[in-house]
């Protein structure tokens, strides 16, 4: 019904009698024609202009996008070195998110430093700060102290602690990582499309262009 007459959810929920998530799991595969979109419409005026409604979202959206870009790449233009380190290191470092800061790693400096950019420059304060210990097995009788540890060196209180992931070793590892981190990894985020991507204006500095670091419409 999907594919071969372009059925909406709804219309095979009331045709077949089952509930609409069950007929939204069941054709969450099967894309609609161009044709089938446009029949699709003429039959259900709301569902056009819910599908227009979504498209002018995406649009806006990434127009947003593209302007905290480009402040970020004035920014980088007359930045001072704890701005540009911190964009570097995001470069680096981070996880290239559209719509959230997140930087990763196992050395405490590193992410202290990335932590007072955020606080800086963008004003960042400890209640929109996460952080994730990711431990191995041999640090689990630690993980109280671990979790402290890092907490310590990012000036957090303990509410901005997400929970620990711990790694437990297969039996093929024979324990090869033991001792290498002796405080595992601790991973930082903080939730703002203005923030990430005014960080993503060190394209500026870097001469280079990153289209997928912006929502395709």
């Amino acid at each position: 019904m999907r594919r071969e007459e372009g059925r909406s959810v709804k219309e095979i929920e009331r045709l077949l009698g089952i509930s609409r998530s069950t007929a939204s799991r069941w054709v969450r595969d099967i894309p609609l024609t161009a044709g089938q979109r446009s029949e699709l419409k003429r039959r259900n005026p709301i569902y056009n202009g819910q599908f227009r409604g979504a498209e002018v979202n995406a649009k806006r959206g990434r127009a947003r996008q593209l302007a905290y870009q480009e402040c970020g790449r004035l920014r980088a233009q007359q930045a001072d070195a704890l701005y540009v380190a911190g964009c570097m290191l995001y470069w680096a470092e981070g996880d290239k998110r559209r719509h959230s800061a997140r930087l990763a790693n196992s050395d405490p400096a590193l992410l202290r430093h990335f932590v007072k950019f955020l606080r800086v420059h963008f004003a960042v304060k400890d209640g929109q700060i996460r952080v994730t210990c990711n431990l191995f097995a041999d640090h689990e009788a630690r993980q109280r102290e671990i979790e402290d540890f890092w907490l310590a060196t990012l000036a957090l209180p303990r509410d901005a602690l997400c929970k620990s992931i711990i790694n437990r070793y297969s039996r093929y590892s024979q324990k090869k990582r033991k001792n290498k981190l002796p405080y595992g990894t601790c991973r930082v985020v903080v939730h703002s499309t203005e923030i990430v991507q005014t960080i993503f204006g060190i394209q500026e500095l870097g001469g280079f262009d990153r289209p997928e670091w912006v929502d395709v419409p």
